[in-house]
């Protein structure tokens, strides 16, 4: 069991600091599968930008057991399962998850390989709680 994922909140920091980090996760994930671009046809991004950034944060403190986390994270999942607002098939949360895993190798200049599974461990942990509630 892992003793939390305070590693990642350093390694997202400096992500956001790089300026772009979120956008870049969008522009990675629009390009990656063609049935991804028609879920984002009405987003207004400035509030999906605010609410990515703020739900990865999330999704770490939910990956490492954080109870405080439980209640938004599984607002999130109810708003992408499949009578949410704005559901989306378990097939694509991979897409997601390599959207980011890309990104954080783009922006985080002291990313290693086992700071990058620890990453992968985490968001996998969050993209199953999503693929099992649809």
């Amino acid at each position: 069991m892992s003793t939390g994922y305070n590693d990642l909140h350093t390694s997202y920091g400096r992500c956001l600091r790089s300026r772009g980090f979120i956008e870049r996760v969008y522009e990675i994930l629009l390009a990656r599968d063609p049935r991804i671009p028609p879920l984002f046809e009405k987003t207004d991004f400035q509030k999906q930008h605010m609410a990515l950034r703020r739900g990865i944060s999330l999704a770490i403190s939910w990956a490492a057991g954080d109870g405080m986390a439980q209640r938004p994270v599984e607002e999130m999942i109810r708003v992408h399962a499949r009578m949410g607002r704005a559901p989306v098939l378990p097939v694509l949360h991979d897409h997601w998850l390599e959207s980011l895993l890309q990104a954080v190798r783009e922006r985080d200049d002291q990313l290693t390989p086992e700071l990058e599974a620890r990453w992968r461990e985490a968001m996998s942990k969050v993209t199953h709680a999503f693929a099992i509630a649809f």
